[in-house]
């Protein structure tokens, strides 16, 4: 019975579904089911019911999953032990962050991070920022860098580190002329907090919006915008970075968008680790 095992056992516990479970564990659902099936002929018991539709936990299944997770916090809390007592921290640290934040967030701090630690690894993952808050629960990333959303998961610490507007841009040179909002075309975020504020803008207007593309990620917006006609919405600092710049303006508005409050997530039982409280204090330096 390994930690793998049981890492898998749990993630199956929690989603009660084997292809997302997998996923989690980057194996194959064939390969998860044989993973349980061994565990339950190590511990002499069916742990879950399962058919085509649906899975359960057994009550045996209940009292494996208290002894998992124990044994993982215990594991984990054992680790962070040896890494406090060997005087030098060592290991690697996973953060997750959007292209823009890479360069405009991270570099430098990352930088200063390396003199400090230099045999802390980091591997930078970049994608979609409305990506942020559910890569970190799901486990495939330790840290990442995102916008807050308005009702923060109670399992997720968050960190402040910078506030941007959400603007409205436009191709071309301003003074393009006013902006019928329920005609022009919108290219949309595809989902996350700035998607959420877009369409709250739109309703307390009673306006249905012209929806001609969604788009995930903020440098896609800004380049779909920059080859044509339209409206996109995106962070003020994405606009500011974007080296299309020069090529879409911001459209004045009367009323706002509730503006993005950008930082640091990560599992709040992460931050008993030595190696994730390190890059932590860093990334909180580096903000105040």
């Amino acid at each position: 019975m390994d930690n793998r095992s049981l890492q898998a056992f749990v993630h199956l516990s929690e989603t009660l579904h084997f292809s997302r479970a997998s996923e989690l564990c980057h194996v194959s659902p064939s390969t998860l089911s044989r993973m349980i099936q061994r565990l339950e002929e190590t511990v002499g018991y069916r742990l879950l019911e399962r058919d085509q539709r649906s899975v359960a936990l057994t009550p045996q299944g209940e009292l494996f999953l208290r002894y998992a997770r124990d044994t993982l916090r215990n594991w984990d809390a054992f680790q962070n032990q040896l890494l406090e007592e060997s005087g030098e921290l060592q290991g690697e640290v996973s953060v997750y962050c959007s292209v823009t934040a890479s360069y405009s967030f991270l570099f430098e701090v990352l930088r200063r991070f390396h003199q400090q630690h230099p045999r802390i690894q980091i591997k930078l993952h970049t994608g979609d920022p409305e990506m942020a808050t559910s890569r970190v629960m799901a486990g495939h990333e330790e840290i990442s860098i995102g916008a807050r959303p308005d009702r923060l998961p109670a399992e997720l610490a968050f960190k402040s580190m910078a506030v941007t507007p959400l603007v409205f841009i436009r191709a071309g040179n301003e003074g393009a002329g006013r902006v019928d909002w329920a005609q022009v075309p919108m290219i949309m975020p595809e989902r996350g907090v700035a998607r959420d504020r877009l369409d709250r803008w739109f309703r307390e207007r009673g306006i249905q919006p012209n929806v001609s593309a969604q788009v995930a990620g903020n440098e896609a917006i800004v380049s779909m915008i920059a080859l044509g006609d339209g409206v996109g919405l995106v962070p003020r600092i994405v606009l500011d970075n974007s080296p299309l710049l020069d090529r879409v303006h911001i459209v004045r508005t009367r009323s706002r968008l509730q503006p993005l409050e950008l930082g640091l997530f990560t599992l709040r039982r992460r931050l008993d680790s030595p190696l994730i409280r390190a890059l932590w204090s860093s990334l909180e330096t580096a903000s105040s």
